[in-house]
């Protein structure tokens, strides 16, 4: 795909709108599918949050029950109506108001002790699920990648595909977890404290709550900017890994042509465009932190000095008698209120990256493959390989088509080959028989059953293709020639091995047909791995096969090996031939040559010569080469 083209997709999805509730709906689509869990979490994050809201007012307790409560207008009403843990009588020793003040230290180190147990226990569930999700959407977005058409991986790098199910799965995975929860659980702490506060002293809680606003709204502004930025660099890492990939795959032609240092310089940029992003996004964040905190401190600063104002001129404020322990137990409630305000925009950031990262993987999973299946498409039926054209014209583009009303008919068994210059549209002929691409009008059968009326999966099964460069996988030889035909046994694959004159050369590698080859089938030649190609096609035992100029690209000593392998493959199938070498058109029981996407001629390779036509021209100009290799004996 062109850059500007690619630019000018990268800027539109930059500037779609954000869809945070429709996004965190579809997380919750996964997570709602462990509902035992979820309710085992939902317990232990309200069990955990009565614990934290429960320990400020324990604290108050130990000072005004224990510590001075001497100082208190009438002690004794002060300790039924505060110190629920033990009422301490009016004639209590020092020693008694030690013991009970130890007691409640060892209650409180005991709730943070339980806390911590729960919360750990609670990190674990969410994992568990956080990771199961994450499990599920890589095989979503696996198998859609596997949907789609032909048509969209022309227009998209391979590299930005990627990082959907790398990048993007990476952040949803470092929010789904811990972060998502503690999202929750703060905003849960924030409304029991607010409560608790409320209930106690609504003065003291006015004053503590005073700062929240200005909170919020410093929260909510850096956090809108912050999610911008990682939107943005959620796009420059795609950008950076579609780069990344092209080089790698090219890496051989850059060296070639000395194009390293413009390929690094041009790797440069993508590369400072994600730093940009990134480092946009980090300022935001880092101003988010110290802000809140500073924030905080004055709301403590306002409790403990309204509070100790309040306490100095002994007056009671809406019917609340402020004391000592309730202005430290109103400073504890400030710090813990405030902590989940600084933590959430902390783990905020990272849920917000999820959602941006959520956002294109949900958009990637809802992309409506331009090909699929009819609503009522039925299974292919065995077919004998009767294939036909009707006025057929096709495009990619609209109103820019690349065939134009093509006609033909292939009798089960015949070999059709087309000619034509580069870009007439001949390959996308061949695409169009095992459904790669549909026609814009017309139709393509195949034993009078049109191609669009059955399961692509039915249809594609009983249609073999070699091309002209074959893909081989990382793994052994067998696996490789089994790979259209994974049930098929050990005989099977070397018979078909033998019969594509491949067998020779696996034997000779240095684990025969367990050899495990390198990526792409490194190591071995173009011609080798036409031959296995050529074996995986004969494996699968297709009734229709296309071979795309299979052996353009391979010398002359090859090709006699891959025009033997061929000749046995072909035998009894409906074929059809893209070439470039005049040693298989001769053979071609129709030869059509096809001109801007118009079939211009078509007969007998002699026929067409005797026509003197365009393809005497063609022949004249690009196969007459070929005429002392056909000719030659056979070595």
């Amino acid at each position: 795909m062109m850059v500007g083209n690619r630019d000018w997709l990268f800027q539109q999805e930059t500037s779609k709108p954000t869809a945070v509730a429709s996004t965190l709906g579809r997380f919750w689509s996964y997570f709602r599918q462990y509902s035992f869990v979820l309710v085992v979490e939902a317990v232990l994050v309200i069990t955990t949050t009565y614990l934290q809201v429960l320990v400020p007012n324990l604290i108050g307790q130990a000072v005004d029950c224990f510590l001075t409560p001497a100082t208190q207008v009438n002690a004794a009403e002060t300790s039924e109506a505060h110190c629920w843990l033990t009422t301490m009588p009016a004639t209590a020793t020092t020693a008694d108001y030690l013991q009970g003040l130890g007691l409640l230290v060892l209650l409180i180190a005991g709730i943070y002790v339980v806390s911590a147990m729960l919360t750990g226990f609670q990190f674990y569930c969410m994992t568990y699920m956080g990771q199961n999700v994450l499990r599920t959407l890589r095989e979503q977005v696996f198998a859609h990648i596997h949907r789609l058409s032909f048509g969209y991986y022309s227009k998209h790098e391979a590299g930005d595909v990627m990082s959907r199910i790398t990048s993007d799965a990476d952040t949803v995975q470092q929010a789904i977890g811990f972060p998502l929860v503690g999202v929750v659980q703060g905003v849960l702490l924030i409304v029991w404290i607010a409560y608790t506060m409320l209930t106690q002293s609504l003065v003291l809680a006015l004053v503590a709550l005073s700062v929240t606003p200005v909170m919020f709204l410093t929260t909510s502004w850096l956090s809108a900017r912050a999610r911008n930025a990682f939107r943005q660099v959620r796009r420059s890492v795609g950008s950076v890994n579609a780069s990344l990939q092209e080089n790698l795959s090219a890496v051989r032609e850059a060296q070639a042509f000395n194009r390293e240092d413009q390929n690094i310089e041009s790797f440069s940029e993508s590369n400072a465009a994600s730093r940009d992003a990134s480092i946009q996004a980090v300022a935001y964040t880092s101003a988010l932190q110290p802000s809140l905190e500073a924030l905080g401190y004055v709301a403590v600063a306002l409790v403990a000095g309204v509070g100790g104002l309040i306490l100095l001129s002994g007056q009671t404020i809406a019917g609340t008698t402020v004391s000592l322990g309730l202005i430290v137990a109103f400073i504890a409630y400030t710090q813990r209120f405030n902590q989940p305000i600084s933590q959430i925009s902390a783990m905020w950031t990272n849920v917000q990256s999820a959602i941006a990262g959520g956002e294109r993987i949900f958009g990637f999973l809802d992309l409506v493959p331009d090909l699929q299946d009819a609503p009522d498409a039925r299974e292919m039926p065995p077919v004998e390989g009767r294939v036909v054209f009707d006025h057929v014209w096709a495009e990619y583009e609209p109103n820019r088509p690349v065939l134009r009303d093509v006609n033909l008919v292939a009798e089960p068994g015949q070999m059709i080959a087309i000619v034509g210059p580069t870009g007439a549209g001949k390959t996308t002929m061949a695409n169009l028989i095992p459904r790669f691409y549909d026609v814009s009008d017309g139709a393509v059968t195949i034993d009078g059953i049109d191609v669009r009326s059955v399961s692509a999966r039915s249809l594609r099964s009983q249609i073999g293709i070699v091309l002209q460069e074959s893909f081989l996988f990382s793994d052994t030889v067998m696996n490789n020639i089994r790979y259209g035909r994974p049930t098929a046994s050990d005989e099977e694959v070397i018979a078909a091995a033998e019969l594509a004159r491949a067998d020779a050369f696996i034997q000779r590698l240095p684990d025969g047909y367990q050899t495990v080859l390198g990526e792409r089938g490194s190591g071995l030649s173009l011609g080798q791995r036409q031959l296995l190609a050529i074996a995986r096609a004969a494996l699968a035992q297709p009734r229709v096969l296309i071979l795309d100029e299979a052996t353009s690209s391979v010398d002359t000593r090859t090709e006699r090996l891959i025009q033997r392998a061929l000749e046995e493959l072909l035998h009894d199938r409906t074929s059809f031939v893209i070439a470039h070498r005049l040693s298989t058109i001769r053979h071609a029981d129709q030869v059509l040559a096809v001109r801007d996407g118009e079939i211009v001629e078509r007969g007998t390779h002699d026929e067409l010569l005797a026509a003197r036509g365009f393809y005497y021209e063609l022949y004249m100009r690009q196969f007459r080469r070929d005429i002392d290799f056909t000719e030659a004996p056979a070595a």
